[in-house]
């Protein structure tokens, strides 16, 4: 018995002593994990408190859009930021935010850049589709569609103050496929290279804006030129195509229709010379009406003759 006793002792005390061992080696462990962390830690916020990570000027921010490299001031002074400034204080999130505020840019985001410190921002532009102004003059359009309009602020201001309109809010500017308004002064100074739209729009956004969409969209499907669009009279929505003067009548939902039905009637010139029409009255798009200028009668079309395309009698 007494043998087994001690036995039983010994074995206790060993395992006693092993255990202590397996404490002593876990708290080492977490000592030298504590100061690896620390240390590593340290040495992250020495390396970020350093001059090196400062924003100091624009150089340091890249702009792209698309495979396009933007190097303009303009957009570096939409960001807020004040110079110098250290790039860990910079939140990635709001310089985003701030960027989708602005009318010509659609999506953007954000992104910090280590080596070498920066900002890298990359943005989608809205791409415009129509040059769009409140009042129908002839004088602006001529001006800003003339080959030598290179866009600046002061040729702008020029074009408005020729026609007597410098002091109308927002008299110029561009629209994209949704109808957005772009100023056209701040899209052109983003890219002064770009090449206008030839499509004109006429009348405020509050009157072309519930139909823009679903009109846009039927006419860059069309196969048939059109060149203006005026919304000024709320009755009368009148386009300007390479068949003369369309009258549609008050905008609505058929407007798609009326856009196909027009379409139909590409052989018309071969039909009534063009300098002899008045206008065309698409306001029932199963009865077209061709109006013309010498005779003061209007031709009925019919949807059938548009449909097999036979000749106009």
């Amino acid at each position: 018995m007494a043998g087994i006793l001690s036995v039983s002792r010994t074995n206790l005390a060993q395992r006693r002593q092993k255990l202590r061992r397996q404490r002593q080696i876990k708290i080492i462990q977490a000592i030298w994990r504590t100061l690896a962390v620390t240390g590593f830690a340290s040495v992250l916020f020495w390396v970020a408190i350093q001059p090196m990570w400062v924003l100091k000027d624009s150089g340091q921010i890249v702009i792209k859009s698309g495979n396009q490299v933007l190097t303009q001031k303009d957009i570096y002074s939409l960001l807020g930021l004040s110079s110098p400034q250290s790039l860990w204080r910079v939140e990635p999130s709001l310089i985003a935010d701030s960027l989708r505020k602005q009318p010509h840019i659609a999506q953007v985001t954000v992104s910090r850049r280590l080596l070498p410190p920066g900002l890298i921002i990359e943005i989608q532009e809205r791409v415009p589709v129509a040059i769009a102004q409140i009042n129908k003059d002839q004088t602006v359009i001529s001006c800003v569609l003339n080959p030598s309009f290179m866009g600046k602020s002061a040729e702008i201001k020029s074009c408005l103050q020729n026609s007597g309109t410098a002091n109308q809010p927002h008299e110029l500017g561009l629209l994209d496929a949704s109808g957005v308004w772009i100023p056209l002064s701040k899209y052109i100074s983003i890219n002064p290279k770009a090449k206008l739209p030839q499509l004109i729009v006429i009348g405020s956004t509050t009157q072309y804006k519930p139909f823009w969409t679903q009109l846009y969209e039927a006419i860059s499907q069309s196969s048939l030129k059109v060149t203006e669009i005026n919304f000024q009279d709320p009755t009368n929505l009148i386009l300007k195509t390479e068949l003369g003067n369309v009258h549609l009548g008050s905008p609505s939902n058929r407007l798609p229709e009326q856009i196909q039905a027009l379409a139909q009637m590409r052989r018309l010139p071969s039909e009534v010379s063009l300098s002899n029409i008045d206008h065309i009255d698409i306001k029932n798009p199963a009865i077209p009406l061709v109006q013309m200028n010498q005779k003061k009668s209007a031709l009925v079309i019919k949807k059938s003759e548009l449909l097999n395309k036979t000749p106009i009698r």
